[in-house]
């Protein structure tokens, strides 16, 4: 295959190298580093507080980098370049005093578009404001990819939407993807990640993992115990100190020496089967996000 390959760094439609944004004594972003090529979603995950929406309001230009560097198609983030994208906020980015229909007619005389048919599920005078969010969401979408843009940035695109919704909206993320856009997209559900090509996992500012969901997970395990007095093992386990979890009427304990979980249960007198299997990217993302914060209170909370 020729030419540049998404996330390479030639032809890269959204990049940031070493990025560090402070706010004061506080670092919000430290020396990130990302790409975004054509037709590949990449997937930014955190917890709250982790630098994500920091990182893309630098990608976009609308606070600067306090060092490093980030570019928007080559090129410093400008009002010019950002015409190139699609953008859905947290916020929606929506005026909930206007329909649909106005929220999408103001973007087209920006754009000098002209955008297609709204949801039909839509009345003709509803006011954004008083759709449910779902519908607000999807109106939010249309709006960012009415001028065809090469690059969308998603921010919790689909947060408060009920899985249906979710469903709906990724599709037309797959579609856009599949048309040639690169996709910048922040998420807090696993589910959702396995959707992207790409992941960069951020905590406290700084990005602790980044590949595909299956190079995340390398070749982490979590011990599977299975009992009939689940809810005891469960109990002897959490007062073991084990990072135990439920999962249906089995239990889950990433990262974990099955022999030391097979000691607390003995201990209790309890009998189970104790077994390992490969983590879930949910498990790695909560141990990287773990490991991060105690990096970061080892250090003294320096940010």
């Amino acid at each position: 295959m020729t030419g540049p390959q998404p996330g390479s760094g030639a032809g890269a439609l959204a990049e940031a190298i070493a990025a560090t944004r402070r706010f004061g004594h506080f670092t919000a972003v430290r020396g990130v580093s990302l790409r975004v090529g054509p037709g590949e979603i990449v997937g930014l995950l955190g917890a709250n507080g982790a630098g994500k929406t920091t990182l893309i309001r630098m990608l976009l230009g609308l606070i600067g980098t306090s060092s490093g560097h980030v570019a928007l198609f080559g090129e410093p983030p400008s009002r010019a370049v950002r015409t190139r994208l699609g953008y859905v906020p947290q916020g929606l980015g929506l005026y909930d005093d206007l329909t649909g229909a106005e929220n999408m007619s103001f973007t087209d005389a920006a754009f000098r578009t002209h955008s297609p048919a709204l949801p039909g599920q839509l009345r003709p005078r509803e006011l954004v404001g008083s759709l449910p969010l779902g519908l607000q969401r999807r109106v939010a979408f249309a709006q960012a990819l009415a001028h065809r843009p090469e690059l969308l940035i998603l921010d919790e695109p689909t947060s408060g939407v009920d899985p249906l919704g979710r469903a709906r909206l990724w599709e037309t993320i797959g579609e856009a993807a599949a048309q040639g856009t690169g996709v910048l997209v922040t998420t807090h559900y696993m589910e959702e990640a396995g959707e992207c090509d790409r992941l960069v996992i951020m905590a406290d500012g700084s990005v602790v993992a980044e590949g595909t969901a299956r190079e995340i997970i390398g070749s982490r395990l979590a011990v599977v115990v299975e009992s009939a007095a689940w809810a005891e093992a469960f109990s002897a386990m959490e007062s073991a100190g084990l990072g135990v979890a439920l999962a249906g009427r089995g239990l889950r304990v990433p990262g974990a020496d099955p022999a030391a979980v097979r000691r607390v249960l003995d201990e209790a007198g309890l009998s189970a089967t104790v077994r390992e299997a490969p983590a879930t990217l949910e498990e790695r993302f909560f141990e990287l996000v773990s490991q991060g914060a105690a990096v970061e209170a080892g250090a003294g909370g320096s940010r």
